[in-house]
């Protein structure tokens, strides 16, 4: 990628307590890339988005790249020209790559969570079943990291149906042998947590301004690790309650900053360093 300036665009909703764009600028001024911006696209209280207009209304203004968030990061799909296969494989897109004139859609939700665990969680921790709340765009690229996790019996719950049919197809087609995919509606929850060693909440509850939980924490009995993608606040009321009945947790950050890092590499085209971006978040977090 032979660009002197970036532009780098952030879709989503309800943006305002978002540590990404400072988490990126902060990366890009230490590493000396001159003109680099990344600015939030707020599509919160819009009505029916034409997300194919709200892309083609960025590149006219200058936009050299995006990444997408809630809860955009499926409906963005048919608006791209290209999908790379590690967002094919998982139905969702988090960075969109400008090449050639053509927007490229790729997922780093999948390898962030996956390094993310990696490092919260002991090389020895169980997890032959899993139960995994949300099929949405974070939770297809969670549904597949926790497979590459070595996860055997993978169980996703969610409210809506078709949307679980259709990450089951998706996780389905690559999995490994002795690896399987069950699909359940929240009445399963308690027997499903019950039978798990890990459990993944890749909703949105939980969130500043949402707050709650996927399922009754009493449910757990402390044997569980417990992992959550929010990141804001960083302790959420999962994380806190899974925390006081003995339970290993993974917070929210660690898989921000490993798939912030995979996407800064994608946009700019230069490798971050990891390690500063974890301080930078540290400090960032610090402030609010």
């Amino acid at each position: 990628m032979h660009r002197t300036a970036h532009r780098i665009g952030l879709i989503g909703n309800d943006l305002a307590g978002s540590l990404s764009p400072a988490l990126h600028q902060a990366e890009a001024h230490a590493l000396g890339l001159p003109g680099y911006s990344y600015e939030r696209i707020d599509l919160e209280g819009q009505s029916d988005v034409d997300l194919g207009q709200v892309l083609r209304d960025a590149l006219a203004r200058g936009f050299t790249g995006f990444n997408v968030t809630h809860p955009h990061k499926q409906a963005i799909m048919p608006h791209l020209d290209q999908i790379a296969p590690d967002a094919a494989a998982i139905g969702a897109v988090n960075t969109v790559v400008l090449q050639d004139g053509r927007l490229i859609g790729h997922n780093t939700d999948r390898t962030g969570f996956l390094a993310g665990l990696r490092r919260g969680l002991a090389q020895d921790t169980q997890r032959t079943t899993v139960t995994l709340f949300g099929a949405g765009g974070a939770g297809s690229a969670v549904g597949a990291a926790l497979l590459d996790f070595g996860v055997a019996d993978l169980r996703i719950i969610d409210t809506d149906a078709g949307r679980l049919a259709q990450l089951r197809e998706l996780l389905t087609a690559s999995l490994a042998a002795g690896q399987r995919v069950g699909t359940g509606t929240p009445q399963q929850a308690r027997e499903w947590i019950g039978a798990s060693q890990g459990v993944v909440n890749a909703t949105p509850l939980g969130m500043e301004g949402i707050g709650g939980t996927p399922f009754d924490t009493s449910w757990l009995s402390g044997a569980q690790w417990v992992a959550d993608v929010v990141y804001r606040p960083v302790a959420t009321e999962l994380l806190r309650d899974a925390a006081a009945h003995g339970c290993t947790t993974v917070k929210g950050t660690e898989m921000l900053i490993e798939q912030a890092a995979d996407t800064f590499a994608l946009l700019v085209g230069t490798a971050p360093d990891r390690r500063r971006m974890r301080s930078s978040l540290e400090h960032l977090l610090a402030a609010v």
